[in-house]
């Protein structure tokens, strides 16, 4: 086939784009800002366009698909040459539900954990030797693209963003994917901009379980009441597969799940984890793998990229870095370094960087989600706030919202970094938490910044 994608430089949109290469399709493509790594990715595959922009001659009758990006907008002129043309164009999610129709589809949804789950399925499928397509939101050790995508390939693992699916299909991308194995990790309000209520928000994890194709399985996290609520109003051909926390103990401070075969060490820790671990060995056995070759495989997997990603470790401190910006994830993220951690002063810091988090009605539901650590610093940059568009903020509104007299509010990058130095380091625990990079931190920077090595 022969496929052109606008917008080919996203996170998902190149790794797509290499995806399709590799199965044998001609790949073309545009974009008007292609940034790093995508820049290089692209281009070492001879995939990258020669120039940056949006050229409508490029679209002809000739091309088989084009696959429209979030990114473009919906006047962009190569979709309206396409548009014009009569060609079929699909978003990002429905171009892989359009390839992967003939398999057995387990779809990863959740506000919060779908990544993590995702990557633990896959990781547990790949150690088993199991053939198994996929599209996961982070790069994974192991694996060089987040998507794969292969004709052959029986099954089909995706990771169920609950974001809109593309400028023309403006659903949630994982209403597109009729699984016949759900997960749905826990419900927790995000993207404000698209969904403004909370109703209006669980209302989009509902429409999916009622999605799940016939007499397929709606796998869910039972301590969480609006899943619950959804499961008891799912269709009655659907199996119900509820999941909590998986048993654990903390020796010196390594996890350890209790099993049936004993001890099973982790490399990951925290409740959150412990119960993606549940819900993706429940995943596992659907996909046709047994509890012994998931909790083989388990005990090496390391996590997805900024997921608790350890940073540095010496004998009196460690660094982690995690994706966490919504508040549900905050406060599941500093339990768990604190849990961890039970004897270590815990320094939190966490960026405001998301539409949601930077907007002034949304800021109260942060309200005790950083009270876990010692001191919680809480970084937001007041020109993202005008790119956005959005109402003005303050630190003292920002500091009243997140309601504990733990939190130090900053709008400098570099007088965070400074308070930062400023601290004893000995017998601590740094968490560093955001979607961005605090404007300019490199966090593997830290170690010597902060006078570590």
């Amino acid at each position: 086939m022969k496929v052109h994608l606008i917008a080919i430089g996203g996170s998902a949109m190149h790794n797509l784009a290499i995806a399709l290469h590799r199965a044998g399709h001609t790949v073309s493509g545009s974009d008007d800002e292609i940034f790093e790594p995508s820049r290089t990715r692209l281009a070492n595959l001879g995939l990258l366009p020669a120039a940056d922009g949006w050229f409508p001659e490029k679209i002809t009758s000739e091309l088989d698909a084009i696959i429209l990006g979030m990114h473009a907008r919906i006047d962009n002129p190569e979709l309206l040459k396409a548009q014009e043309l009569g060609l079929k164009i699909y978003s990002y999610p429905g171009y892989i539900y359009q390839e992967s129709k003939d398999k057995t589809r387990a779809v990863i949804g959740g506000s919060h954990g779908k990544t993590s789950i995702t990557a633990m399925v896959l990781h547990a499928m790949s150690h088993a030797g199991m053939d198994c397509d996929y599209l996961v939101g982070a790069q994974l050790k192991g694996f060089d693209t987040m998507v794969r995508i292969q004709p052959e390939t029986p099954r089909i693992l995706l990771e169920g963003d609950e974001y809109l699916a593309s400028p023309l299909e403006r659903v949630p991308k994982f209403h597109l994917y009729h699984p016949h194995i759900a997960l749905l990790s826990g419900v927790a309000w995000d993207h404000i901009n698209v969904f403004p209520t909370f109703e209006s928000y669980v209302e989009q994890f509902s429409i999916f379980a009622d999605k799940i194709e016939p007499n397929g399985a709606l796998i869910y996290y039972s301590g969480d009441p609006e899943l619950v609520k959804i499961a008891e109003g799912a269709r009655s051909d659907i199996r119900l597969m509820p999941y909590d926390t998986h048993p654990f103990e903390i020796e010196n401070g390594i996890t350890q799940l209790l099993t049936a075969q004993g001890k099973i060490p982790l490399l990951v820790f925290g409740r959150h984890n412990l119960q993606n671990i549940n819900g993706a060995r429940m995943v596992c056995n659907e996909l046709g793998l047994s509890d012994d070759a998931f909790y083989e495989a388990i005990q090496s997997f390391g996590g997805a990229a900024r997921r608790l990603e350890l940073v540095h470790r010496n004998d009196f401190m460690s660094i982690f870095k995690d994706f966490a910006h919504s508040p549900s994830k905050l406060k599941a993220t500093t339990e768990a370094v604190r849990e961890q951690f039970p004897s270590r002063k815990l320094i939190a810091c966490m960026e405001l960087h998301t539409f949601s988090s930077l907007n002034a009605e949304f800021l109260e539901e942060y309200k005790g989600s950083m009270e876990g650590a010692d001191k919680a610093f809480v970084y937001f940059n007041p020109h993202t706030v005008e790119h956005k568009k959005l109402s003005p903020i303050t630190s003292e509104q920002v500091a009243m919202a997140f309601g504990s007299n733990n939190v130090e509010v900053f709008n400098d990058s570099s007088k965070l970094l400074a308070a930062l130095q400023q601290e004893d380091w000995k017998n601590s625990t740094l968490l560093m938490m955001s979607s961005g990079n605090f404007d300019g931190i490199k966090f593997e920077e830290l170690p010597q910044l902060l006078h570590l090595a």
